[in-house]
């Protein structure tokens, strides 16, 4: 049964979500590959755009992959079939299965990646570690036929207008009388050419994030039933804040030793060779908790200056680490209050996001009238696949898939 969704739609629906334009400036993201006018029914979202994901993605018959990693980070001039990324392609065009990136734009979403992270841990009253900048916003104003308000004002919501604070669809309209006399050529929807026409009509204003825009225009020409409408976008000041940024920070419902939230945060994400390593005290007390999907290390004073007890990240490297350790020595003149520092693999940080974006790519897509089926990647794609224990022997993690412990709450 065709469900009648085109590719287009569904990157409409993401970028809705995680918009491009707050990706980092080094950062490839948005569509890598697919027919915007393509139909698509499944939706398969994973970690890593591999070759072992890309199978699974085509054997599973998925329209669109998804994936948080980009395919390409730095320009290419080809992609043949002879390289891994161009084999990639190559696979996917042939299945006719899309690819999309949401990686940075991602990370700082609200919901975004270290909020899945720290819901999965089970972290309350969270707040971003790094703010992002807040929005600019716009003010729209336009003319509409009293009888097409709430149609226009609708289109206008959907597209990233009148959202202030936690409301969205915030809107003021005053009636009046409006006038336009159309010329040769015109096809107006009211009236006919060459004769005044008196309407009455009323003034909509919604205030716009500069950087949804475009996206708002293109939303009011199509749901506006005139041929032109008539609008201004007045540039505003700065906005409140939004909510989004990089990392997390919050706190447990109630304290635990080290050692037990060290087992907490192993529990709650997939399993990898690596597991979790942990610094500090077994028996200090953590509470108040920052966390970051991927790699946080550059924001360990961060996490510190907002009082985390612990930080939970990836990709932590040894001399940043040990001076972390070395600052905070009960003691020393200019010692610091202890902080514990958690580092998990790369791609275990991040694999919680899948299941609550996968969610709500269905939920705002079912909202419009249109049908998906969304699953997430039973691939553990973490390249750190064997560990050996000191004294001990090279052990390898067991092949197969993610084990239901590891389905992240969010």
């Amino acid at each position: 049964m065709s469900s009648g969704l085109r590719l287009a739609d569904v990157v409409a629906a993401l970028e809705a979500r995680y918009d491009p334009q707050w990706a980092a400036e080094w950062d490839a993201v948005g569509l890598v590959c697919g027919d915007p006018d393509a139909e698509v029914r499944s939706v398969l979202f994973a970690v890593d755009p591999v070759d072992a994901v890309v199978s699974e993605a085509i054997e599973s018959g998925a329209d669109l992959l998804v994936t948080h990693h980009p395919l390409f980070l730095t320009p290419v001039h080809g992609v043949p079939a002879t390289d891994p990324k161009g084999r990639v392609v190559h696979r996917l065009v042939r299945a006719g299965c899309a690819l999309h990136v949401a990686h940075t734009n991602a990370d700082v979403a609200r919901p975004g990646v270290s909020d899945a992270l720290a819901d999965a841990i089970g972290l309350v009253d969270t707040v971003a570690l790094e703010p992002s900048a807040a929005d600019p916003l716009d003010q729209l104003v336009t003319y509409v036929p009293l009888d097409a308000v709430e149609t226009v004002v609708d289109a206008l919501s959907d597209a990233g207008a009148g959202a202030i604070g936690d409301y969205t669809r915030c809107s003021f309209a005053a009636e009046g009388t409006g006038t336009f006399l159309p010329g040769e050529g015109a096809r107006p929807a009211l009236g006919r050419v060459g004769r005044l026409e008196r309407v009455r009509e009323a003034r909509v204003e919604m205030t716009v994030p500069r950087h949804r825009r475009d996206h708002v225009v293109a939303a009011l020409r199509a749901a506006h039933p005139y041929e032109e409408p008539a609008f201004a976008v007045i540039e505003g000041a700065v906005g409140a804040p939004n909510g989004r940024g990089s990392g997390r920070v919050g706190r447990l419902s109630r304290p635990e030793p080290l050692a037990t939230f060290a087992r907490r945060v192993a529990g709650v994400l997939p399993a990898t060779a690596v597991g979790v390593r942990a610094t500090g005290i077994a028996a200090a007390r953590v509470e108040t908790v920052a966390v970051c999907g991927g790699s946080g290390g550059s924001y360990v004073d961060q996490a510190y200056a907002a009082g985390a007890d612990a930080y939970v990240t990836a990709d932590l490297r040894h001399h940043p680490t040990s001076e972390a350790l070395e600052a905070a020595v009960p003691g020393r003149p200019g010692s610091r209050r202890p902080m514990a520092l958690l580092d998990v693999t790369h791609w275990a940080s991040e694999w919680p996001w899948l299941a609550g974006a996968a969610d709500a790519l269905r939920g705002d897509l079912e909202a419009g009238g249109a049908t998906v089926s969304t699953s997430v990647s039973s691939i553990v794609t973490d390249p750190w696949t064997q560990h050996a224990p000191a004294g001990g022997t090279l052990a390898a993690v067991a092949e197969g898939g993610v084990t239901p412990r590891t389905r992240s709450p969010y």
